[in-house]
């Protein structure tokens, strides 16, 4: 059996829609914080179980009768959430292990770096360190920049026609889509041991390459102005956003002037066999939606 973790998530839940395209419902199971919200897959004979990275009890019931189970990582808000998070998933790990899973996969990430500006890449970087500690064969996926992401930062700009930000530099931004796919082809035909070669879009475009896109999707102009980075600071303060979620952003932009976010690599193309789909793709589908 296979076992989702997050499965109420954007991309837990795509995996396991993918999954079901591959296998019989009967070989999948999720573990989920809150059964009631994966009563649709239950209904369509996904096995359901409560899991909480914080509990290894429950995790332990979840993974009964596991083959391999594909750990969703918990989200940070900081680097304060770094120990925790880290936690979580050691917890995680050793809750498999004793449950006698034979394979762990892990949502990683492109940009996973001990020193990474990003709280999330120390973050993912530790857990693989855990990965493989573990002693069990275990798959990292790293993972592209979400392109959902990027629509959260242009989000003020289509409304306002500015897309103010710090300096910035290229990122390889990934539909989940496309990710959920290719992580449902590693767990039904078991390949890419260890960590994966990066999972990326084929192309990384900096925020004016999205305020340009945007621009022709949108049919009127969006300006990229930079600001230095206190005055971004300042901005973000003077809306009332939080000061860690202020510093995670920053540490976003501080990443990708070093590249990190960058690299663009044709593994994905290979998996899904076809091109991942483009930013403008994503942006053309997320305005669709919002326009239903």
């Amino acid at each position: 059996m296979i076992i989702v973790t997050g499965a109420n998530g954007k991309l837990g839940r795509a995996v396991v829609e993918q999954l079901l395209m591959r296998i019989p419902a009967e070989e999948i199971g999720v573990s989920v914080r809150d059964p009631n919200q994966a009563q649709e897959l239950r209904e369509r004979g996904v096995r359901v179980r409560r899991g909480d990275y914080d509990d290894a009890e429950s995790l332990h019931h979840a993974f009964e009768g596991a083959s391999q189970v594909f750990i969703v990582s918990s989200g940070i808000m900081g680097e304060a959430d770094i120990p925790h998070g880290i936690q979580q998933h050691q917890t995680a790990i050793d809750t498999a292990k004793r449950a006698g899973v034979t394979r762990v996969l892990y949502t990683s990430h492109i940009g996973s770096s001990p020193t990474s500006h990003f709280a999330p890449m120390i973050h993912h970087a530790a857990t693989e360190k855990l990965l493989k500690a573990s002693g069990m064969a275990f798959t990292s996926l790293r993972n592209g920049y979400y392109a959902a992401s990027a629509l959260l930062l242009i989000g003020g700009a289509i409304k306002t026609g500015e897309l103010i930000a710090p300096e910035d530099g290229p990122v390889a931004w990934t539909a989940h889509s496309d990710l959920a796919e290719a992580a449902a082809a590693i767990i039904s035909e078991p390949k890419l041991d260890g960590i994966t070669p990066n999972l990326t879009g084929s192309e990384a475009i900096d925020m004016e390459g999205i305020a340009s896109i945007a621009s022709e999707v949108m049919g009127r102009t969006i300006r990229r102005i930079v600001v230095p980075d206190e005055e971004f600071r300042d901005r973000m303060m003077a809306q009332g956003v939080p000061e860690a979620s202020i510093n995670m952003r920053m540490g976003m932009f501080l990443a990708s002037r070093q590249g990190d976010f960058a690299q663009v690599d044709p593994s994905l193309t290979d998996l899904i066999g076809r091109p991942p789909k483009s930013f403008r793709e994503v942006l053309k589908e997320s305005i669709s939606q919002q326009q239903r």
